[in-house]
């Protein structure tokens, strides 16, 4: 089989699986390991696939940035396993930073009736939901996102350079084993980068859909955070490579 046709032949599979193994493709092709990489390689050069641990992924389109409404509706009761999670990590006396989203609101809603907690964040939202807690709240100032209540800009990061604080969640919009953890504009990356750097410990918030994505800008890579959490339907086939770069959470 010539190379043209090997390469038809994996995006005729990929098309109709969605993704595709290595060692599948030897006995599908009937050529070698490292023959089926370097033709992975190529179709990747041409952006038709994205590589990934022993395989490859069809190459989607970049998630762009959703509306408020949009992103409350979607995966509700996967964002709600995953803060069941989250507040699991949260001890007393702790200063927690929770990014903005719609699955750090439902961490907020799970914390709003303890005590001896500072919370730090950049979404108005979940300001707004933890008001009459307890709890010491302190905002994030910068540029608000219209519908979507995210705070982000130059004096938002310059505030997140002069705190330290014991946890974090993040969200993000996509991740991805080879590509790392992205989100859909620099800025919103670049107050992400400063959340990690402020944070003694942090841990990806996202659900099973945002797995293996790619979104715009690149906020770090996977090793590089200290832990993730998601939910029931990631699929069991990713846990071994994202384990290996980070203490890996999921649902029940």
């Amino acid at each position: 089989m010539t190379p043209s046709l090997r390469k038809k032949r994996i995006l005729e599979e990929l098309t109709q699986k969605g993704k595709v193994e290595i060692l599948d493709l030897v006995d599908l092709l009937d050529v070698s390991a490292m023959t089926v990489r370097r033709d992975l390689d190529e179709l990747e050069k041409q952006k038709k696939l994205i590589r990934t641990h022993g395989g490859a992924t069809l190459a989607q389109a970049i998630i762009g940035e959703q509306s408020y409404r949009q992103k409350i509706s979607e995966a509700h009761a996967q964002k709600v396993e995953i803060a069941e999670i989250a507040v699991g990590l949260v001890k007393d006396g702790m200063r927690i930073l929770l990014d903005s989203g719609t699955t750090t609101l439902e961490i907020a809603r799970r914390l709003k009736t303890r005590k001896n907690l500072t919370i730090i964040t950049n979404d108005i939202k979940v300001a707004a939901e933890l008001v009459d807690s307890e709890m010491e709240i302190i905002l994030i100032g910068g540029k608000v996102q219209n519908d979507v209540g995210a705070v982000f800009g130059s004096y938002a990061e310059k505030m997140l350079k002069d705190i330290h604080v014991d946890i974090l969640f993040l969200g993000a919009h996509a991740v991805h084993s080879t590509l790392g953890i992205t989100s859909a504009t620099f800025e919103k990356a670049a107050i992400k980068k400063e959340m990690i750097n402020a944070s003694e410990s942090v841990y990806l918030t996202v659900d099973a859909q945002k797995f293996e994505k790619k979104a715009f800008a690149k906020i770090a890579d996977v090793d590089a955070i200290t832990g993730i959490i998601t939910d029931q339907t990631f699929p069991k086939e990713l846990e071994q490579v994202y384990g290996e770069m980070s203490k890996f959470i999921k649902g029940v």
